[in-house]
């Protein structure tokens, strides 16, 4: 699938990988964004789920295994070109997963891997909707840690 000027949206996946108290970042290799850090991941392909294409994703880029912990952003990615052209046009399913296995290093689409602490996050320099997504899943995965599953309310 064309990835400049589609002609449609482009289904994408992404991972909020958490080692302990560090998230991972990855060094894009390719448009859009390509030297810039973001997270993990990549295209989903015919026939995959997307927690498939997710594991695949984490495996090709970083060679690790990881267990997915949940969703935790739905999100457009849409860049116009300077004659307002759309020249990107990603969705993109974010979700948050524990590393389980492997040393991570940077293959596929990726020139460069990292872990960041969490309390180092704000101050790397990112895109916002990767800070706030990786403030999304940290409040997710905080969540499950404390055995709250599903949010009751009383009327």
């Amino acid at each position: 699938m064309k990835r400049e000027y589609p002609k449609q949206p482009i289904l994408g996946v992404g991972g909020i990988i958490f080692d302990g108290n560090r998230v991972l970042l990855a060094k894009r290799n390719q448009e859009p964004g390509k030297g810039q850090w973001s997270l993990p991941g990549g295209m989903v392909e015919l026939g995959e789920t997307l927690e498939e294409a997710l594991v695949r994703e984490i495996r090709e880029e970083a060679g690790i295994g990881i267990r997915i912990g949940g969703l935790a952003r739905l999100l457009d990615r849409i860049i116009h070109d300077d004659g307002q052209r759309v020249q990107y046009h990603y969705v993109i399913v974010d979700y948050w997963a524990e590393m389980v296995s492997g040393q991570p290093r940077a293959a596929s689409d990726v020139s460069d891997l990292r872990f960041v602490p969490l309390k180092d996050v704000q101050h790397v320099e990112v895109h916002q909707d990767v800070k706030d997504t990786i403030e999304i899943a940290v409040k997710m995965r905080e969540t499950q840690e404390m055995g709250v599953n599903e949010i009751q309310t009383t009327i």
